[in-house]
């Protein structure tokens, strides 16, 4: 009896856990989502393009939910990527999907697509978004149409650019007093120098312009802003989140995925400086986990603006979680420049001392030595 009454319940469980995952399916097959790209791109680098680290992370979560995704920029066809690491895991994996790689090379037009077709858009970011994306009309139409229809409009990094000049059916901007975020100013002049000199506008100033209310995190930091069906990411480590909230507002069940190497570094630095984790435990994170040379980066430019003791005791940890794995007198001259900052000269003439051992040309080390 004991073992009739098992066999029942195992096969009840399976047959739940079936029930389950075949809602799941028919709930994602019924919706399908566009992927838009900006076409802006040239070979070599002579325009800028999308980034495809964030088209990356954002089909993967797609996939991941069983979602059915189109491929769309402004002119169709071909789209040329900013530079990007093929190696990253999620690149590769990406990289290595034949169907999706088909898409992506032979992307639709926006003119060809319908409104009607899709539960939601999802822009991706880059460059390139600030040039071509603005003045689509088409694309304009379809954001308009998804949106008005009770779809989900989705953006991220440079992506919002796209919806700078999309109007309702009353005619007010899609933008107007709703909660919109996208590539600070802040770091467009610390990441964007290249092109910024030939930009129309400043993104975050544009999307104020049109009536949003904009939001941020601290640079280059996760940060999304949901306002009903109207989701922005701020920056590229903003990707996955952005994504996910697109599906939650169609009303998909979350499926647990675990974070990129760059995302759970970059987390670490926001549970940092939000004071929620100890320097002790920063300095103690493992390269299995995380990016060490990352968290250094992040230190640094983190300095250039750090206006009280606390952000630059927070710059000075990051770059020392940093300098195990970045051989570089920089980064250590930085560390000693902080070091002062916060009053030690001791540990300062200790790490210049460091860097002169190893390098004892490095002149700037010396001056600052000789300052002591």
């Amino acid at each position: 009896m004991k073992q009739l009454t098992l066999y029942i319940l195992l096969v009840l469980t399976l047959l739940s856990t079936l029930t389950n995952r075949a809602a799941f399916a028919v709930a994602s097959d019924s919706k399908r989502i566009v992927m838009v790209l900006s076409g802006y791109g040239q070979p070599e680098q002579q325009a800028p393009g999308y980034e495809f680290d964030e088209f990356a992370k954002a089909y993967l979560v797609f996939q991941a939910h069983g979602i059915a995704v189109d491929i769309a920029s402004p002119q169709g066809g071909n789209v040329e990527a900013d530079k990007y690491d093929p190696a990253k895991p999620y690149n590769q994996q990406v990289l290595n999907d034949a169907a999706i790689m088909a898409k992506l090379n032979n992307t639709l037009s926006t003119a060809q697509l319908r409104a009607a077709d899709y539960s939601g858009i999802f822009i991706v970011g880059g460059k390139g978004a600030m040039f071509d994306l603005p003045k689509d009309p088409a694309l304009q139409q379809l954001i308009a149409g998804i949106y008005q229809q009770q779809g989900s409009v989705a953006a991220v990094c440079h992506g919002p650019a796209a919806l700078i000049n999309v109007k309702l059916a009353d005619g007010s901007y899609l933008l107007a007093n709703k909660a919109v975020n996208g590539f600070t100013n802040e770091e467009e002049r610390l990441f964007g120098k290249k092109w910024l000199a030939q930009f129309d506008f400043m993104l975050q100033d544009k999307l104020i312009e049109r009536g949003g209310r904009f939001e941020h995190s601290p640079m280059m930091l996760s940060h999304v802003a949901v306002d009903n069906r109207l989701i922005t990411g701020q920056n590229p480590a903003s990707t996955v989140a952005t994504a996910r909230a697109l599906l939650q507002s169609l009303d998909i069940t979350l499926q647990p995925m675990m974070p990129h190497k760059d995302d759970a570094t970059l987390a670490l630095v926001a549970e940092l400086l939000k004071g929620n984790i100890t320097a002790e435990l920063v300095l103690a994170a493992n390269a299995a986990q995380y990016q060490l040379e990352l968290l250094g980066m992040y230190g640094y430019y983190y300095l250039n603006s750090a206006g009280t003791a606390q952000a630059q005791q927070h710059a000075l940890t990051l770059m020392q979680a940093g300098q195990r794995a970045i051989n570089n007198p920089s980064l250590d001259m930085a560390i000693a420049q902080a070091q002062l900052k916060l009053g030690d000269k001791a540990a300062a003439r200790a790490t210049l001392q460091q860097i002169l051992a190893a390098k004892p040309d490095f002149a700037a080390a010396t001056a600052l030595l000789a300052d002591l």
